[in-house]
């Protein structure tokens, strides 16, 4: 993909929910239609990895603990890819001590970290903060 089509496509201003927890991903994608954003959804990182690389959204909203490639790695990866991507990472692992902690995540280009359960007020807010107000 060229850096032209790359910039349209993240101009567009659709976020992207990847969560293997359906009753998150779809909360979490309803919250983001109900304050006007246009959403997609991904079961797995690994489902949408071939799709991301040939058309970037402007926004990531990830958990981190997915099966196969996700965390870190996928961050890192992302963001070399299509640095004007922004991303919010989710988990329920950052306030427990255990895995991969807010600060790797944002270390390795999240822009925000989010601990689960994560407030809807807090989650549109960071939005907002990354992508601006939905364009309606």
């Amino acid at each position: 993909m060229n850096d032209k089509a790359n910039d349209q496509a993240v101009a567009g201003g659709e976020i992207l929910v990847i969560d293997d927890d359906a009753i998150m991903r779809d909360l979490v994608a309803d919250w983001l239609e109900a304050a006007g954003y246009q959403v997609r959804k991904a079961t797995s990182c690994r489902a949408w990895i071939g799709q991301l690389f040939r058309a970037a959204p402007a926004l990531i909203i990830t958990d981190m603990f997915m099966p196969g490639p996700c965390g870190a790695d996928a961050i890192a990866e992302l963001k070399k890819r299509h640095p004007g991507t922004s991303l919010v990472a989710l988990s329920g692992h950052f306030n427990s001590g255990q895995g991969l902690s807010a600060e790797a995540a944002l270390a390795a280009g999240a822009d925000r970290a989010l601990a689960k359960p994560v407030k809807r007020g807090e989650l549109i807010r960071a939005v907002a903060e990354l992508l601006g107000a939905p364009v309606r």
